[in-house]
């Protein structure tokens, strides 16, 4: 190996009495295989993407959310009213109407609107604002009118909502302004075309282009990437036939298959690039890179998957298919990267070869070392390691502070862009009735009808409640309906402090004035406890994947320190992605607009961003730890570990940011909180952590990050990450 990026370990003599014969390892093996058959790796590699797309574009997808959480208030509420409640099995759209003149003015208009509304698809009734005077507000410019569906909001087919939407839109005229609500109408508007996904891979191919000088190797990992994400996703939509997989978790699926199939190929190539400068031929190169990064990536693909099955554990409903969806995408990504890249480094070898050496070659006569520049950041880091330590570690944990107070919800209407109906109707009905219209606390009361007035009016003298309807029977009148109407809006803090409120103050002593059961519901109510639920069992499962993670890293290194400081690192980067997601979307830094933080993304980003950290720890501690077994000298291990590693990390760092970050142009909301955190999380990661932190801890714990007891390295099994291969 080059002198300038540290060289393998070496190998030692051969046994007596066996031959001296170049031994790689499965890996390698794996390489070879498909450089031989590298026609009948990419054919077969085409025909699963072409099979799984025709397959899945014929069965189509059976996405469905499903935040269920037995032994929830707000679940058991839900089992109640089904059991008990009205027959009404579908969900609604509401109609919203405007009229600065009065509604009334208008009433034969919105009634032949209505009218052909109810003869619809899918619809199974209509009210009438006109009907029930409180649909309409008190000054008597704004009403809505209820549209039954005959089905859920996700199995009654677009187009049926779309005929409603455009159907209602019709009846607009002089002063009369209609606009439609509810999770259907927001689940038909159209999402807008994928700027975020083609922002992302136009922005890969420039880096990739700038890092390797030639479109024929920068289009090697970025090919790689989407043949694995094409064929995850159509795995996915026939999986949704199988298991519970929301509707959000195809772009989800995309941006994570996107920056750690483009991660996962580009830390292979840069390996393999740096075997052929070393004089290798590209087939000798291929199974070199394989047989040291292929097993980095197997690692860390192997620790993603991981982490996302833990979250199979936390029982979290739809949580459960986004987990087993994203693992089906690593999985298939991470076999991609050690199947289909070698047989295009067989099919594009020679020219890529041609390439790399005339570059070497340009650059010894130009007389630059690579590496010279993180070998010096590495030397200057070793010279403070303390105050270097220290003052990043201070600024991470600043950003990090703000994750402290974060408030977890789920986006609604009110977080859609103001242009779209739903958002227009969302804020109308706030105007004429309340902030709180829009998000309605769901009591049921288990008791007959006189307890349900009794609860009705102690509910509506509570703090915080706007107004209470009066109790509505069920039809076997074994409970009662109050719809308590809270003074805040959905996502207010107020509205979650309600909830809590109601449950633990008001409602046990009217349990005890009326000998009723009373249960808090509805989708507000809902939300909240999916966000207690995720809070509460969110330190056993960051204890279950740092233990897991921690365990291989033990064996992967034979030490005690190592995995103790990759695990608060990697925490360090993950609480400092939540407190950027905070600032931005809980407080509305830059202009965006303030609410909570989708529930269920922390736990999914700690899954991700937890195994993608271990790529760069992994690939940089497998090199210094290479280093070292070769020299004995620590100092001397660290500067070159960064040296031979730090250009790569942060090339590949870059990529997952801006295709991360190029979610932040999409409309959705969970998206672009998605998009932020991972991108902060391994800019972090890549740059400060990696490059700075690393280096003046391994400085100021020398020798002894190495240091494992003796009697757990008795017990321990040896497990080779970086096999030295032969030169």
């Amino acid at each position: 190996m080059s002198p300038t990026r540290g060289a393998a370990a070496p190998v030692a003599p051969p046994a007596p009495g066996r031959p001296d014969k170049p031994r790689g390892g499965r890996f390698g093996s794996l390489a070879g295989w498909a450089q031989r058959h590298r026609w009948a790796a990419l054919l077969i590699w085409v025909a699963v993407l072409a099979a799984v797309t025709l397959v899945s574009g014929a069965a189509g997808s059976a996405y469905k959310n499903n935040f269920a959480l037995p032994g929830t208030d707000s679940q058991a509420a839900t089992d109640l009213f089904t059991k008990h409640g009205s027959a009404q099995a579908g969900d609604s759209v509401d109609i919203v109407l405007k009229d600065s003149q009065g509604l009334d003015g208008g009433k034969a208009g919105v009634e032949k609107m209505l009218a052909e509304v109810k003869g619809l698809p899918g619809v199974a009734d209509v009210r009438s604002p006109y009907a029930d005077a409180s649909a309409v507000s008190k000054d008597g410019t704004i009403g809505y009118a209820t549209v039954t569906l005959d089905g859920k909001a996700e199995a009654v087919p677009k187009k049926d909502i779309t005929a409603i939407i455009d159907t209602a839109k019709s009846a607009e005229s002089g002063g009369l302004q209609v606009e439609l609500g509810g999770e259907a109408v927001r689940g038909a508007q159209e999402k807008g075309s994928p700027t975020a996904e083609l922002a992302g891979i136009l922005a890969a191919v420039i880096i990739l282009g700038l890092l390797f000088g030639s479109l024929v190797a920068a289009s090697v990992p970025l090919i790689t990437a989407l043949f694995a994400v094409g064929s995850a996703l159509g795995l996915i939509v026939l999986a949704s036939h199988v298991f519970t997989i929301a509707d959000f978790t195809p772009p989800i699926t995309m941006l994570v298959g996107l920056g750690v199939g483009i991660d996962y190929a580009l830390l292979i190539f840069y390996r393999y690039r740096h075997e052929l400068t070393d004089g290798a031929e590209p087939a000798e190169a291929t199974r070199k890179a394989l047989d040291a990064a292929g097993r980095t990536v197997f690692f860390a693909g192997c620790t993603v998957i991981i982490a996302l099955l833990g979250l199979v554990a936390l029982g979290l409903g739809s949580l459960q298919g986004v987990a087993l969806a994203l693992a089906l995408t690593v999985l298939t990504t991470m076999a991609a990267s050690l199947i289909l890249l070698p047989a295009l480094l067989a099919v594009f070898g020679r020219r890529i070869q041609r390439h790399v050496m005339k570059h070497a070659a340009r650059a010894e006569a130009k007389g630059k070392v690579e590496g010279r520049r993180w070998r010096a950041l590495a030397a200057a880091v070793q010279r403070r390691p303390l105050p270097a330590l220290l003052v990043a570690a201070f600024a991470l944990l600043a950003l990090s502070a703000p994750a402290l107070s974060m408030r977890l919800g789920f986006a609604d209407a009110g977080n859609d862009p103001a242009t779209t109906t739903s958002r227009q109707a969302y804020d109308l009905l706030a105007e004429g009735f309340g902030p709180g219209f829009n998000g309605p606390l769901i009591v049921l009361v288990q008791g007959d009808e006189a307890a349900g007035q009794g609860v009705r009016s102690e509910l509506a003298k509570a703090e915080g409640v706007a107004t209470a309807s009066p109790a509505m029977p069920s039809e076997d009148g074994a409970l009662s309906t109050v719809i308590v109407y809270p003074e805040t809006s959905p996502q207010a803090e107020g509205t979650a402090d309600l909830v809590h409120h109601l449950r633990d103050d008001v409602a046990p002593g009217l349990e005890r004035d009326t000998g009723a059961e009373i249960l808090v519901g509805g989708s507000v109510a809902a939300s909240q406890d999916f966000a207690d639920t995720v809070s509460q069992r969110l330190p056993l499962f960051v204890a279950v994947v740092v233990g897991m993670s921690s365990l291989l890293l033990m064996l992967v290194f034979r030490s005690v320190w190592i995995p103790v400081k990759a695990a608060l690192l990697n925490l360090l980067s993950i609480s400092a992605a939540l407190g950027a997601m905070t600032l931005v979307f809980q407080y509305g830094w830059f202009g965006v607009q303030q609410g909570p933080i989708e529930a269920f993304l922390p736990v999914l980003i700690f899954a991700i961003v937890f195994g993608l950290s271990m790529d760069y720890e992994v690939f940089l501690i497998s090199r210094i730890h290479e280093e070292w077994e070769r020299t004995k000298d620590h100092s001397l291990a660290v500067r070159e570990g960064l040296a031979t590693t730090g250009k790569v990390i942060t090339a590949a760092g870059a990529i997952m940011i801006v295709v991360f970050g190029a979610f932040m142009l999409s409309a959705d909301r969970m998206l672009q909180q998605f998009g932020l955190g991972l991108a902060v999380a391994i800019l972090v990661d890549a740059l400060v952590i990696r490059c700075l932190i690393v280096p003046a801890v391994m400085q100021l714990l020398g020798k002894r990050a190495w240091w494992l007891p003796a009697p757990l390295a008795r017990r321990l099994p040896k497990v080779a990450l970086e096999r030295p291969v032969d030169s």
